[in-house]
């Protein structure tokens, strides 16, 4: 989970250049039917079965509506409605709601030390998106931003949650090719309707290297390294591993795009990662 993170961190830095070249419906097509293509190019160089049971491909279509489809569009949407401290200080409430969701339906124990874990890893990301200024809290409002943010968060805590049932019966590299394609199925209506040849003469190599880099590294790599966690160690830990991406995007940040990193951002790195390792230390699966 740690390379994986790296991987999707390194996908906050790649958008920064896709996304003023490529409209955010087509941005996350490409990205996701690309990387469907190469995982069934890799099933078939393998000789592996290409097709999943028929009863099954309706709670597939679910995990690609909520995980890719969803996510990323209510993310983008927020984007446009509120603050970058907003968006990420709701984003840092997935594993909380991950571990409520698997105390219901998962009927996952609980136990003090996953919540301690969870805490102090919330805390942390509170801390970095802050810069150790608690009298952010007093200047934020909420508004339409923040709901679609949260509605981003419930898709993608929902996603781990079924997924983890879901990996029981199909392997997590069939799996993942089939709710990559199906999340390109959703969107081909909207990519049509933006008109890619309109702006893809004019898209530049740079914007081709990060959407490459996406497709390959964030999704194909990273994604199939979370479903086999999910089904290892279970959805709570995998998405606690979440709140290392804004750690590992300063890093990236800071030697890429010539960012600085302050003590505070220190400080909460360092309070992350021990909630990260008390809660994979805990029992909880």
């Amino acid at each position: 989970m740690v390379i994986a993170i790296l991987f999707f961190a390194g996908a906050f830095i790649a958008g920064k250049f896709s996304i003023a070249e490529f409209p955010i419906p087509s941005l996350t097509f490409f990205r996701f039917g690309i990387a469907g293509l190469v995982l069934f190019l890799v099933l078939i160089i393998q000789g592996r079965n290409l097709f999943i049971p028929r009863k099954e491909i309706p709670v597939v279509f679910l995990l690609s509506l909520l995980g890719m489809v969803g996510y990323h569009l209510f993310f983008f949407a927020a984007l446009k409605h509120t603050s970058t401290i907003n968006t990420s200080l709701i984003a840092a409430t997935n594993p909380v709601f991950t571990t409520i969701f698997a105390s219901i339906f998962l009927k996952d124990k609980i136990n003090a030390r996953t919540i301690l874990g969870v805490s102090f890893s919330f805390v942390g990301v509170l801390f970095l998106i802050t810069n150790g200024n608690i009298s952010v809290f007093e200047n934020m409002s909420f508004n339409i931003g923040d709901l679609l943010m949260l509605c981003a968060i419930l898709c993608f805590s929902s996603y781990f949650i079924i997924l983890k049932n879901v990996l029981t019966r199909i392997n997590p590299f069939t799996l993942t090719a089939y709710v990559f394609i199906f999340c390109a199925i959703i969107l081909l209506p909207f990519v049509i309707y933006e008109n890619p040849f309109s702006y893809l003469p004019n898209v530049t190599s740079k914007g081709w290297g990060s959407l490459l880099y996406m497709s390959i590294f964030s999704s194909v790599i990273a994604y199939l390294i979370q479903q086999i966690s999910v089904q290892r160690i279970g959805p709570v830990k995998t998405s606690l591993y979440i709140n290392l991406v804004p750690v590992f995007s300063m890093f990236l940040a800071y030697f890429i795009l010539g960012e600085q990193i302050t003590y505070h951002k220190i400080i909460a790195t360092i309070i992350i990662l021990t909630g990260v390792f008390v809660t994979i230390k805990s029992k909880i699966k």
